[in-house]
């Protein structure tokens, strides 16, 4: 279980920090304004992957836990809920999706070190498979409009 913790928490911190600079850059949060916000998202993150792994029922998945402790720490009655709420007000949406599915990309290949091995050519590839598909879609998008006499 401990191997799980700090697999999970290296994780979450990663894409915390990388959130938290996109939060900075799209939405100019300071960063250390988002900071406790962030804190608070990845220790319910980290408890609904515990929850998830003491339990025996496995037909629930984590999100399910990590979305029911979420909801129950943010309820008027729970002490505290209203710093909860004020703090992760700081953290847009949008910041923390990136990362996030930047990550699952990666768990495609099961590792941090099958990514690590690929290196920085990955990275190289992906943005031009990001550009590739963001032209794609303007050029269609352009044909499209024009077809229609919108534009």
């Amino acid at each position: 279980m401990g191997e799980h913790i700090k697999d999970w928490s290296l994780t979450l911190l990663i894409i915390g920090v990388i959130s938290i600079v996109g939060n900075w850059i799209g939405y100019e949060v300071m960063p250390f304004k988002a900071i406790p916000g962030m804190a608070v998202l990845v220790l319910i993150c980290l408890a609904g992957l515990i929850v998830d792994k003491l339990l025996a029922f496995k037909s629930i998945p984590s999100i399910a836990y990590i979305g029911i402790i979420g909801l129950i720490v943010t309820l008027p009655w729970f002490p505290g809920s209203a710093k909860l709420v004020e703090w992760t007000s700081d953290i847009e949406l949008l910041a923390l999706t990136t990362p996030i599915l930047a990550y699952a990309g990666i768990s495609i290949g099961n590792s941090w070190e099958s990514f690590v091995k690929i290196g920085w050519k990955a990275i190289i590839v992906g943005m031009f498979v990001l550009l590739g598909t963001y032209l794609g879609s303007a050029i269609v998008a352009e044909i499209i409009l024009k077809m229609q006499g919108i534009i």
